[in-house]
C-alpha cells in the first residue's frame, strides 16, 4: 500500500507541476504579445522631380487658366497597418510659380498677389487622417499661406505603394482640394478673377 500511496502521489505532484508549467508558459506568451513593440511607420521622402501641385482659377468668365508649383519637399509618414496615423508635412516654393507665361508668373510674384518677397514659401501640415475607404482618405490640416494660417482638407487616393523601376519603395498619391484666395488675404480683382481655386496634386514619394 506504501509504494502505491507513493507513486500516486508522485504523479499527482507531477501533474501539478505540468498544470503549473502550461499556466507559467501561456502567461509568459500573453505577456511577450502585448510587450512586442508595434510595427513602426514607414517614413517617405517627398519625390521632387515627381511631386506638383496645379491650381485653377476662373478668369473673368472667360477661361480657367492654371498655374503649378514643383520643387516641393516633405515627408510622409506612412503606417499601413493604422492609416489614421499617417501624416504629411511639406513645403511649397511659391517662389517658382509657374504659369507658363513669364509676365504673369512675375504679377502673381508681387503685392498684388502672393508678395514673394514677404512670403516665398507655403506649408502645410497634417493633424488628423480620416480614413473613407480601402485606399481612400481625408487628410486634415492647416496651410499656411501669404502669411495666413487656415485649415484645409485634402481628398487623398493612395494610388499604388511598392518598388519603382529604381527598386526604391515607392508611394504614389493623388489629391485635391479647393479653397479661397480671400481667407489667405489675396483680394486683387474680386470678384472678377475668382476667388475659389481649385487645387490638384500628384506625388510620389520615396523611403
Amino acid at each position: 500500500m506504501d509504494v502505491v500511496y507513493d507513486y500516486n502521489r508522485k504523479g499527482i505532484i507531477l501533474m501539478s507541476l505540468l498544470k503549473k508549467s502550461s499556466r507559467l508558459v501561456l502567461g509568459l506568451a500573453v505577456l511577450g504579445a502585448f510587450s512586442m513593440p508595434a510595427q513602426a511607420a514607414d517614413t517617405y521622402k517627398i519625390d521632387s522631380s515627381h511631386t506638383a501641385v496645379t491650381w485653377h482659377i476662373n478668369h473673368f468668365g472667360f477661361s480657367t487658366p492654371s498655374g503649378k508649383f514643383m520643387d516641393i519637399v516633405g515627408e510622409v509618414t506612412l503606417d499601413q497597418d493604422n492609416p489614421e496615423k499617417s501624416s504629411v508635412e511639406v513645403t511649397i516654393p511659391i517662389t517658382l510659380v509657374n504659369t507658363g507665361v513669364a509676365k504673369l508668373d512675375e504679377h502673381l510674384k508681387g503685392a498684388d498677389f502672393f508678395d514673394v518677397a514677404q512670403f516665398p514659401t507655403a506649408t502645410f501640415v497634417s493633424d488628423k487622417v480620416e480614413v473613407t475607404g480601402k485606399d481612400t482618405a481625408v487628410v486634415h490640416g492647416t496651410l499656411n499661406l501669404h502669411g495666413v494660417q487656415k485649415p484645409v482638407a485634402l481628398d487623398v487616393k493612395v494610388n499604388q505603394i511598392g518598388q519603382n523601376m529604381f527598386k526604391k519603395q515607392t508611394a504614389g498619391f493623388t489629391a485635391s482640394t479647393t479653397i479661397k484666395r480671400s481667407d489667405f488675404g489675396m483680394v486683387t480683382y474680386l470678384p472678377g478673377l475668382g476667388d475659389e481655386i481649385k487645387i490638384e496634386i500628384e506625388s510620389e514619394a520615396n523611403m
